[in-house]
């Protein structure tokens, strides 16, 4: 399949409502210049923040699409995996990379499993070990500070507790290392919130991880949160790898994104689980 644009298989949830999953990586993508290439895992109608929701698990059907493609003769640069259902799906995705990951595939795992120290619904002990297992196979792991915990067996409840910004770097950066040690990959842990000391204001940024540094950023915290910023900003990543652009570029660029977006859609007032209002500053990723 000769095409000079640059291909991603995308293998994550469609969720209708909540802008999150493949809503927020197709249209990143496509505007970063590269084809995003869907496999939901799970058609839901509305994303699991919502108070109610229909979830059609798509785990039996995730094989079709390895034997199709494989018919196409598909190649991918780029692999990007994130919401599963369960321990199954990622035995699925071990199938999907034995047949497409090779070694000039960039493979991106967002290891979606929780947040504010809380595990999301389908989480499992196995499922959680099966992830251990799938971001060892991943160039890029992207978790939150929650599913960085999980991963490295790091203390939620520990971290919140300290009381200088210094401290929770230091514990998180130490965590950061652990997993990229274990990993082999470069690690971006996103949603940084140290407490805040003594009232003061607070802060949220990511951190960068590599075999020799470590880097991170913290901007004014407004103190709202919304579904799906985690996904677009693993999809900037994407779409950065696949330009090929420095890391901390990238990330630069998805914070820079990601604010104003969350800027706008604080103002207008949204409810949380509806997501953000990303796509007038789509073009910020030009």
């Amino acid at each position: 399949m000769a095409n000079s644009i640059k291909k991603v298989a995308v293998i994550q949830d469609m969720s209708s409502f909540g802008k999150c999953s493949l809503t927020a990586a197709i249209p990143v993508l496509s505007v970063m210049g590269v084809q995003a290439v869907p496999l939901p895992t799970a058609i839901l109608t509305a994303q699991t923040g919502y108070p109610s929701f229909y979830c059609e698990d798509l785990t039996s059907k995730m094989d079709y699409f390895v034997e199709e493609w494989k018919k196409l003769g598909a190649t991918f640069d780029g692999i990007h995996t994130g919401f599963v259902t369960g321990k199954e799906q990622i035995d699925n995705l071990f199938q999907f990379l034995d047949v497409f990951h090779s070694n000039e595939t960039k493979l991106l795992v967002d290891p979606v499993m929780g947040d504010t120290g809380e595990v999301y619904k389908m989480f499992t002990g196995g499922l959680l070990d099966r992830m251990k297992d799938l971001v060892k196979c991943a160039d890029i792991v992207t978790p939150n500070v929650t599913e960085c915990c999980l991963l490295t067996g790091l203390s939620y409840e520990k971290l919140q507790s300290y009381q200088n910004d210094s401290d929770y770097i230091q514990v998180l950066e130490e965590a950061g290392h652990q997993l990229q040690h274990v990993t082999g990959a470069n690690v971006i842990i996103t949603g940084l919130n140290p407490p805040p000391a003594d009232g003061n204001k607070r802060y949220v940024g990511n951190m960068y991880v590599d075999a020799n540094h470590s880097y991170y950023r913290l901007r004014d915290f407004n103190g709202e949160s919304y579904s799906g910023t985690g996904d677009l900003f693993a999809s900037v990543i994407m779409g950065g790898m696949m330009r090929g652009q420095d890391l901390v570029e990238s990330m630069k660029l998805a914070e820079a994104f990601l604010a104003a977006a969350i800027e706008a859609t604080s103002r207008e007032q949204v409810p949380r689980e509806a997501g953000v209002n990303y796509e007038q500053f789509l073009r910020m990723l030009l």
